[in-house]
Order: structure tokens, then sequence, then C-alpha cells
């Protein structure tokens, strides 16, 4: 599960308000694969020049040192595990002290895998894996602000934000899709798998209910963790009460695919996924 999450910052680095988050870089190159070959469909590669090279981009650790050298950042908010995982879910809002309110939206990546931190944690044996919700690595970031750091260099995945002056307040972040997310209704998918704005029905449960979950669904978004036919997120809404049901959302899931009858499935399916 993800959320929008709705976090105080600063446009200035002042009191609490010391983690950056960032637009796109201007040495950040972004290759387009599928318009060389087209089989690559939606790979991009990223990277920078390092004189007439390109080389792969700044991964996190390397970020975190470069970055305050070289960048501007567009707010400064005040919890680095909540810049950390507003990265994560890839949009969000931010409160700043005069009261106004920001809409940030997924811009670009530094081109590195993501790796969750939660599976960290557990590979080390911190924490269990019952336990690697976010209200468990927040737990554990309290009881370790000195390990901080480490952990979140683990994943060395970066992601870049744009402000988003358009959005309606009423409106959701902007998907992969390129429209705005519905609470409880949109899906993030494998696009490899399940194209863009498919019709699913999903059979699952309330993570903090435990009450059944069935109920059709539409894919308009995807992200870097997001691998497989049956690998769903499931788009809780904006602010803290979706925050808590997507922070332990690690539901059993059963995903149905609706395709017109006798329409050749996408390129990703087979006929046992029908």
């Amino acid at each position: 599960g993800y959320f929008e999450p709705l976090l105080k910052g600063s446009r200035t680095a002042q009191g609490p308000y010391n983690a950056p988050l960032y637009a796109v870089p201007g040495d950040l190159i972004t290759v387009k694969l599928d318009d060389i070959y087209p089989e690559l469909k939606g790979k991009r590669l990223r990277g920078r020049l390092q004189g007439d090279t390109l080389v792969p981009y700044f991964d996190r650790a390397e970020w975190e040192r470069t970055a305050p050298k070289r960048e501007k950042p567009i707010v400064w908010v005040n919890d680095k595990l909540d810049a950390f995982l507003l990265q994560v879910q890839g949009s969000g809002r931010v409160s700043l002290p005069d009261g106004s309110v920001i809409r940030l939206s997924y811009a670009d990546q530094n081109g590195h895998p993501y790796k969750s931190i939660g599976k960290v944690l557990v590979d080390r044996g911190e924490l269990t894996a019952a336990q690697a919700t976010i209200p468990g690595i927040r737990n554990w970031a309290k009881a370790n602000p000195g390990k901080l750091d480490a952990l979140l260099n683990a994943n060395p995945s970066v992601v870049f934000f744009r402000e988003n002056a358009v959005l309606n307040p009423e409106d959701g972040p902007v998907g992969a899709l390129g429209v705005p997310l519905t609470g409880e209704l949109s899906l993030a998918v494998d696009r490899s798998i399940v194209p863009y704005g498919s019709l699913l029905w999903m059979d699952s449960t309330h993570p903090v209910t435990g009450q059944a979950l069935h109920q059709g669904a539409l894919a308009q978004d995807t992200g870097g963790a997001i691998r497989g036919r049956v690998r769903a997120d499931y788009f809780w809404g904006t602010g803290a009460q979706a925050g808590q049901a997507a922070g332990v959302t690690r539901q059993p899931l059963k995903l149905w695919l609706l395709w017109p009858k006798g329409a050749s499935l996408p390129s990703g399916g087979s006929d046992s996924a029908n």
C-alpha cells in the first residue's frame, strides 16, 4: 500500500527543517531506450557525463554528500525519514509555516534500483518480517538515530520532484498514467505485464479492520518495487489515516485482469493469466 503524505516544511533551511527534497538535477541525462530499440518499451537509462563518457548517476550515499554543494532544494522538511518515505511514495504535500500547502509530484529518478529498507532490517536481524512496516521502521529509527543515515543509504535510489501548481486540492497525486490517483481505487502495477488504464478485480483484506476487500480497481501507476503478475500497491489516499493503512499493508492478494473476450492478451500476459 502507498499514500500521499502531508509533511511540514519550509522554503528555507531553518530550525527543524533540515531534510531537503530536490528537483531534477541539471546534469541528469535520461535516455529512452525504446527510441532506439522498440522491444525495450518503457525502459530508461539514466546517468551523467564524465568527460565524454556516460556513467551511472550518483547513488543515494554519493548524492547526499554532493547535493548540498551543487543543488538548491525545492523545500526542506522536518524529518529525514519522512523525506525518504516521501520519495518511496513518489508524491506528497508539504505544509509551509505561512499555512500554504505545496504539492510535489514525481519528476525523475537517479537510475539506481529501489531496495526496501524494511527488508534490509529484516536481513540484518534487527526487525522481524512482521515488524518491518512503516510504524516498525519509525520505532527502530527513534531507537537508533545514529544508524539512520546508513540504513537510508542502503537504498541507492533517489527520487526527484517537481512542484505541481496545477492540481486542485481535492485531486490526488498524478500517477504514472498521467492522471490524478483516486484513494481506494487506483493501483500501481508492473507495467510490463498490466497495461496502464486496465480494469482489474482484486480480492484481499483490509490491513486495519481485517474485513474482506473485494472490488474493482484501475491500473494507473507503477513503482520500482512492483514486479510480477499478482503484485500491486493499493493507493489509500492522502494524509495520516491513509498513511496508517498504507504503512501496514502486507496483504495476500488475488488479482484478475479484465480483458475483452477474444482480444489478444497484453504482451506480458499468457493464457494462464485469464
